[in-house]
């Protein structure tokens, strides 16, 4: 029951800002100014029919998730160093505050000197990823309840059975939050360096393209492309990880 109410009530708040670009697009009424939502629905499943659509899609989502998930993995292994010596925190934390402080574009045009341009979205995901990464699961493991950490001790627990019946618990609320925050991060800072560089096939070349030929529900079509991919992948991502979390924790309690 309480499932149908927050589907109901997302559903009903969908409807209320729909309302709200119909109102618009109508007060404004020039299309090529703020098109109304059907207009760019039309449009949308127009350029879904095209089979082209479909490969631009798969090519920004697989630029995208490369560099999602090898930040993810280096951010995790960086946390657990950089928590484990101090010294290793000393030198790399300018690294996290340069990282975190510079803008996107500046890094799209400096990476771009080194780096293909088909390449260079998955770079430029990896380095906005990361801070975030490391910075969470390095919070979530120095939160670590030192009394469990201590009960390890007292029974000998191995490394493996340490990470994964003490720190993996542990740190896994703070690992789902930098997940959830890196997807939408990913995905802007990844189309931003494809509107950019504008590789053959991707989303971001159709948006500047879009743009260019001041085609505005293109626009507003390829963006809604990228905000459904964008909440896709989050969804599924930390379905997944939630799942595997539980599946562990009944593993844990079984003899």
């Amino acid at each position: 029951m309480r499932r149908w109410k927050t589907v109901l009530r997302g559903m009903l708040i969908l409807a209320f800002w729909l309302g709200v670009w119909a109102f618009l697009a109508r007060l404004v009424d020039r299309e090529l100014l703020l098109p109304g939502p059907w207009l760019v629905l039309r449009r949308l499943l127009r350029l879904m029919g095209a089979g082209d659509f479909w490969r631009v899609t798969a090519a920004s989502l697989i630029r995208i998730l490369c560099g999602t998930l090898a930040a993810v993995l280096a951010g995790v292994l960086l946390a657990a160093a950089t928590c484990r010596s101090r010294f290793l925190q000393a030198v790399l934390s300018p690294l996290l505050t340069a990282v975190k402080s510079v803008p996107v574009a500046s890094f799209i045009l400096l990476a771009l000197i080194w780096v293909g341009r088909d390449v260079l979205p998955g770079v430029i995901v990896f380095l906005m990823v990361l801070p975030i990464v490391w910075q969470n699961v390095a919070a979530g493991i120095q939160q670590t309840d030192r009394s469990l950490l201590e009960l390890a001790r007292v029974y000998r627990f191995s490394p493996w059975q340490t990470l994964r019946r003490v720190y993996a618990p542990e740190t896994a609320p703070y690992f789902l939050a930098a997940c959830r925050t890196s997807f939408g991060v990913a995905w802007k800072s990844g189309v931003a360096a494809e509107v950019l560089t504008v590789p053959q096939k991707s989303i971001g070349r159709r948006l500047f393209e879009s743009k260019l030929y001041l085609e505005t529900a293109d626009l507003f079509a390829w963006t809604v492309v990228v905000v459904l991919c964008s909440l896709a992948i989050e969804k599924l991502l930390t379905a997944a990880i939630s799942r595997a979390r539980l599946r562990y924790a009944r593993e844990d309690r079984e003899p």
